[in-house]
């Protein structure tokens, strides 16, 4: 089911201490699930949405609307970005936390919601109007 392999490694080596990928998705509780849908539906109804992915803190994407290779690289990428961001909060402030990111480019707008268990990114293009 894996249409690119690279996706599968990425997944292999970051599901630790669970046997099999579907052991690991059971844990995931069911009504957080619908809720995440709920929202995932409404932010991708907003005009210049490229992308969501929501990832657990473990790094694993859940949910997205993006290609594996796609998804695969943000989510990777964005999660290492945001725990340094955490980092950097709590050495400036150790009372203070990190609640979001925003990152601006040329071609896109990446905005990361961090929760306790989750990480919320959505990639937009930012010469689209609201």
């Amino acid at each position: 089911c894996w249409s690119d392999p690279r996706a599968k490694q990425w997944y292999q080596r970051r599901v630790r201490g669970f046997q099999t990928y579907e052991h690991y998705f059971i844990q995931i509780n069911l009504s957080a699930m619908s809720e995440v849908e709920e929202t995932v539906k409404r932010i991708q109804s907003h005009k210049g949405v490229i992308g969501i992915i929501v990832v657990s803190q473990e790094g694993i994407p859940i949910r997205t609307t993006l290609d594996n290779a796609t998804t695969v690289q943000y989510a990777g990428l964005i999660h290492e970005l945001t725990i340094k961001a955490k980092s950097t909060v709590r050495d400036i402030d150790p009372q203070n936390d990190l609640t979001f990111l925003r990152i601006r480019s040329k071609k896109h707008e990446i905005m990361v919601a961090p929760d306790k268990d989750y990480l919320l990114i959505v990639i937009q293009d930012p010469s689209v109007n609201s």
